[in-house]
């Protein structure tokens, strides 16, 4: 409806105005009854409800201040990485090869040929290296894992970045730390709306990330010195710890071992078992993969044999690497998890505004 009137002041209304000799207007049919109780200060329905109705039970105040501190944290991360010299860069969805798994894509019909839904920009970002030297990109990624979980999704608003002429992943890890700074400035800056209504405390970001060496994550957990990844209560174990320890709401865990990391992972130079790469823990949950890339095309061919695999299956992406790479890096954040942490959602649903799963295709 449409409301004509005078704006009157009045300290006992809401925001301090009423509208007084009002004529009003309907511009559209008798809308139906919503499922839920909007005028409610909170949003008392079921998840699946709230997900059945998404179009509607997201004009709730409560429930749009949860994409309103996404959208600023998406703002910030440009902004941070535009006055870095990045360029924003937009890459195919649909690509001929996968990226991390076979296992784990959604194959698709392409005229007649078998295409798939893409898992990450990864390969593009890191051959525009090649042509930009520093690229960001935000956009959906698409992962087939049979994850029935409340912190996966099988797609996802992916935050990616990636630099040239570094020297090893720390580098890397200095640009997040610029780029999560600026997404908690931006929320601060532009939705103090939203974060009181969802009475949100922004994350503890240090003047410097803490960093630890994957084999003593493990011995601060108590977990076997030959577990390949952290579970989830390791990563809350060592959000605990950051902390406690160190005022800090992220935890960089480096030196992943390499038989656990993608085939285009540096190295430890000094023991090859480990890698040059990390994951960033917020408030106890992985949010963040990142590291240093091989950029010799030698050492892709030989990295590629040595899983058993062929190199002609990545030849246009090797095409860049042929033609000669500076050293790079680069990382990616999971906007989703993102908001949930910051929220501390019991459910990546709920800040999803139209979430798909195992189980979920619609609306």
């Amino acid at each position: 409806m449409r409301i004509d009137g005078t704006a009157t002041a009045n300290p006992h209304a809401p925001g301090g105005i009423e509208v007084t000799a009002p004529m009003i207007s309907l511009l559209s049919e008798p809308a139906r009854t919503p499922v839920v109780e909007l005028w409610r200060p909170a949003l008392d329905a079921a998840l699946p409800t709230v997900l059945d109705h998404a179009a509607v039970t997201w004009r709730h105040p409560v429930q749009r201040a949860k994409w309103e501190l996404a959208a600023a944290s998406l703002r910030g991360f440009r902004r941070t990485l535009d006055a870095a010299g990045f360029t924003e860069i937009q890459t195919p969805k649909l690509v001929d090869s996968v990226t991390e798994s076979g296992a784990n894509v959604f194959p698709v019909e392409y005229f007649g040929s078998r295409a798939y839904l893409a898992q990450s920009p990864q390969f593009f970002k890191q051959q525009l290296v090649g042509v930009f030297e520093r690229v960001y990109e935000t956009g959906p990624v698409f992962r087939a894992e049979p994850h029935d979980t409340v912190r996966h999704l099988a797609e996802y608003v992916s935050l990616d970045a990636e630099l040239g002429f570094i020297r090893d992943h720390r580098d890397v890890l200095t640009v997040l730390h610029q780029v999560l700074r600026g997404m908690v400035d931006g929320m601060r800056a532009e939705t103090p709306d939203a974060l009181k209504r969802l009475d949100v405390a922004l994350p503890a970001i240090p003047d410097e990330i803490p960093v630890i060496h994957f084999r003593d994550a493990l011995k601060l957990v108590g977990a076997p010195d030959d577990e390949p990844d952290l579970a989830p209560s390791h990563e809350r174990a060592l959000g605990e710890w950051a902390r406690e320890t160190h005022g800090s709401d992220v935890l960089a865990v480096e030196g992943y071992p390499m038989r656990k990391r993608p085939f285009y992972t540096h190295p430890q130079p000094d023991d090859p078992r480990w890698s040059n790469s990390f994951d960033l823990i917020f408030r106890g949950l992985e949010l963040v993969t990142g590291g240093q890339r091989l950029h010799r095309h030698s050492d892709y061919i030989a990295a590629i044999e040595e899983r058993g695999e062929s190199p002609d299956a990545y030849a246009a992406y090797l095409s860049a690497f042929a033609h000669g790479m500076p050293p790079h890096g680069g990382f990616a954040i999971g906007l989703e998890r993102w908001v949930s942490r910051l929220i501390e959602a019991s459910n990546i649903r709920e800040v999803t505004l139209f979430p798909r799963d195992l189980h979920r295709l619609s609306p």
